[in-house]
Parts: C-alpha cells; structure tokens; sequence
C-alpha cells in the first residue's frame, strides 16, 4: 500500500503573504483617497515608504515583502493571464 505524499511549498505561502499585504495596502491607499497604483509604483522604484500610508499599518506590512519577489510574482503573474 503507497501512500501519497503531500507536497509543501513555501513560495506558493510567500507569495500568498504578498497578495494579502498588497490587497491591505491598496485598500489602504484608496480609502485615504490615493491612487493606490501609482502610490505603490512610485514605493517599488524607489523603496520610499512615505509612498505608503501609515493608515491601517500599510506602511509597516509593505516594508515586510522583498521588493524583488514581489516583482517576480507580479511578472509571472502577468504572464500567465
């Protein structure tokens, strides 16, 4: 009798985390009346967190996603829409 071997993978959690802190920080920016796109934009090409609201701790949870993994995700992630 085999049994199945369940697979574990830290990436796929990572960048879950992302996704999560992302969506929290957009929100953030749009409820201050920013434009969150542009907002986070300007925070990834130059690593200035007063791009980032302090509402809602966003500035805090942003500065915890390394910056060059997070734009691996959304690369990939633009490649495979």
């Amino acid at each position: 009798m085999h049994e199945k071997t369940m697979t574990f993978s830290v990436h796929d959690d990572k960048e879950s985390e992302m996704k999560q802190i992302l969506t929290t920080v957009y929100d953030a920016l749009r409820e201050k009346g920013y434009n969150p796109i542009n907002q986070i934009v300007g925070y990834i090409l130059s690593e200035d967190p007063t791009y980032i609201t302090t509402y809602n701790n966003a500035r805090s949870l942003i500065r915890r996603v390394d910056r060059d993994e997070l734009l691996q995700a959304m690369v990939k992630a633009y490649l495979n829409d």
